[in-house]
């Protein structure tokens, strides 16, 4: 017996281990620590299993279900591990920058899987399910994804009852499954992914959030200024559109217009229940990305630092992107052996290797060792001026809301007096300068009005070619070539548009921004009416960043009102004019040593 072939039943017996052996079973097969693609894909096994949640979040008198479409290699007997994907957007958005929806046959049998973990990850031994959130899609019930997600590694470890149509009797098994579950998604899908990685479940093993949320209060406030509110309905398949309102109307009402952190947020916070996480993470963010703030990444990395979690991460410098469309060989790769790593047990070392890989400037990709970096953290106070110094100035500046106009407006022609936005911009560096992690700005202001919200935008002011990441852009643009990533059929090729950096030349480059109601100077769990002409101080958090400042370019600090950008329309501006102490004033950024 060749050595390959041991390891492979090796493999093979370890994954049995964990359940009653089905007969004779063939072994997963490994070359060169990677398992290979041995099991046919156009013969493999599609199907649906409806799994109970234990919720009736819809109030029909039903247990909800979810509907979990599975894909699995018809040959292997051994017990297999699950890729997971449990996503609200298989049918009305799709997945993929190619909007991918599920499809089936006529009889119900999914035939099209969205993206390419099936048509990769099948062949090689691995089953594939993709899960529609509560509501949405082919499940009943309403929209709570992590519990859409758990309900299915429970039944996948035998905790849980599955059913073969979405209200019958007839249940079904999920015997085949060892046990192992790796989730994984893009934005909601990754957010439910580390959701379900708070919980502490057991089964799952690993996780691969791309852009995911962390925390929903981040979401919907900035430091106790409210945004505005979007909750799932839109995703919602007929039935769930109209049962889910009670449903829907409840959350909104918990969560609150008044931009205070409570019970609500609290339950989705997630970086403050790092210390349940048992599974490992495989992480992907954007320092750019306009929908999921990376503000979301930063804290919660610390946090899985501090809790010593089994980590990896590729963070870009591109907006709402999966890295499959960034380094989509590399990515591929790496993501296969995460896979093989913690849901087969092979032993291949992918978790001793640097756990960043990080773009700084557009296709240049290095290694290292930890995020962020070693740092130091650099005080700049604003000056009457305009500048950024070392040392705190005297003076005041005002500015007066103007909910019309954003931060992407405010950074324009930083030379120009502008009464809705004041700029204060640092001398040129001298060498290339890297900020890494997560600034914050302590302001001192007085309001004209009872209530005032404020902006605070990093700005790195000076001639560059980078990613083009001005909404709607997101630093990739297709090709009109294709490349296939695993097997296919004719309803799922597994052959997907190639993609190439979307480029653009640029002098001003926002890379860090956040926002803030003065009233919640105190705390974010209670805001309080401000005494017109009174000074209050506040420091808060702008978005987590990792931006090369280039020799020549200057750093600056950009405040304003309410951000037109960040804010609904429809909400009330306060309209307040904000006068802001410079002494009391200052921007703190982690600065490294090197680049």
């Amino acid at each position: 017996m060749g050595l390959k072939t041991l390891t492979a039943t090796v493999v093979a017996a370890l994954l049995l281990t964990a359940a009653p052996a089905i007969a004779s079973p063939p072994a997963f097969v490994l070359r060169d620590g990677v398992s290979e693609p041995v099991f046919s894909y156009e013969k493999a096994i599609r199907e649906t299993a409806w799994v109970e949640t234990g919720q009736d979040l819809d109030r029909d008198g039903l247990t909800d279900r979810v509907a979990a479409d599975i894909i699995r290699p018809s040959e292997l007997l051994a017990r297999i591990p699950v890729i997971m994907d449990v996503s609200p957007y298989f049918e009305k958005i799709g997945r993929g920058n190619e909007r991918q929806p599920k499809t089936y046959l006529p009889d119900g049998t999914p035939s099209g899987f969205p993206l390419f973990y099936d048509n990769y990850f099948v062949p090689r031994g691995y089953a594939v399910v993709l899960v529609d959130v509560g509501g949405t899609n082919r499940s009943s019930g309403c929209f709570d994804d992590v519990a859409s997600g758990n309900a299915v590694v429970n039944w996948l470890n035998g905790r849980a009852s599955a059913f073969r149509t979405p209200f019958g009797p007839e249940r079904v098994r999920a015997d085949w499954a060892s046990g192992s579950v790796g989730a994984i998604g893009k934005s909601q899908d990754g957010a439910t992914a580390i959701g379900m990685a708070a919980s502490g479940i057991d089964g799952l093993k690993t996780i691969v959030p791309i852009a995911g949320v962390s925390s929903y209060y981040e979401v919907h406030n900035g430091n106790g200024a409210y945004f505005g509110w979007a909750g799932g309905p839109g995703f919602y398949n007929e039935r769930a559109a109209k049962l889910c309102e009670p449903f829907e109307e409840d959350n909104a009402r918990r969560a609150g217009t008044d931009g205070n952190f409570n019970e609500y947020w609290r339950g989705l916070d997630y970086v403050a229940k790092t210390g349940k996480v048992r599974a490992s993470v495989f992480a992907s963010m954007g320092f750019h990305d306009l929908n999921v703030n990376p503000i979301q990444f930063g804290p919660w990395w610390e946090a899985l630092n501090s809790a010593g979690v089994p980590r990896k991460a590729w963070l870009h410098q591109a907006a709402h992107v999966d890295p499959f469309d960034l380094d989509r060989s590399l990515f591929v790769r790496t993501l296969h052996r995460w896979f093989d790593r913690w849901l087969l047990g092979v032993r291949n070392g992918v978790e001793t290797e640097p756990a960043i890989r990080i773009e700084h400037t557009p296709d240049r990709w290095t290694d290292e060792r930890r995020w962020p970096p070693v740092s130091r953290s650099r005080t700049l106070w604003p000056s009457a001026a305009g500048g950024l110094g070392k040392h705190p100035s005297p003076g005041t500046v005002s500015v007066t809301e103007d909910p019309a106009r954003g931060a992407s407006r405010w950074v324009e022609n930083p030379a120009e007096p502008s009464p809705d936005r004041v700029v204060f911009a640092d001398e040129p560096v001298r060498a290339d300068t890297r900020v890494a992690g997560t600034p914050t700005v302590t302001v001192t202001a007085r309001s004209d009005k009872p209530s005032a919200r404020l902006g605070a935008v990093l700005v790195d002011y000076g001639p560059a070619t980078v990613r083009n990441t001005r909404f709607p852009a997101l630093g990739t643009k297709n090709l009109t070539s294709r490349s296939c990533w695993g097997a296919g059929t004719a309803a799922d090729t597994g052959c997907f548009l190639d993609t190439v950096a979307d480029l653009t030349t640029t002098d001003t480059r926002i890379v860090a921004t956040g926002w803030a109601d003065l009233g919640h100077h105190r705390s974010l769990w209670r805001g309080e009416p401000l005494e017109p002409g009174k000074a209050y101080t506040m420091t808060f958090r702008l978005s987590s960043l990792d931006h090369v400042v280039p020799a020549g370019h200057r750093l600056a600090l950009v405040l304003g009102g309410t951000d037109a950008d960040m804010f609904d329309p429809a909400l009330p501006a306060p309209g307040a004019q904000v006068t802001f102490d410079l002494a009391g004033t200052s921007l703190s950024v982690p600065v490294t040593p090197r680049v």
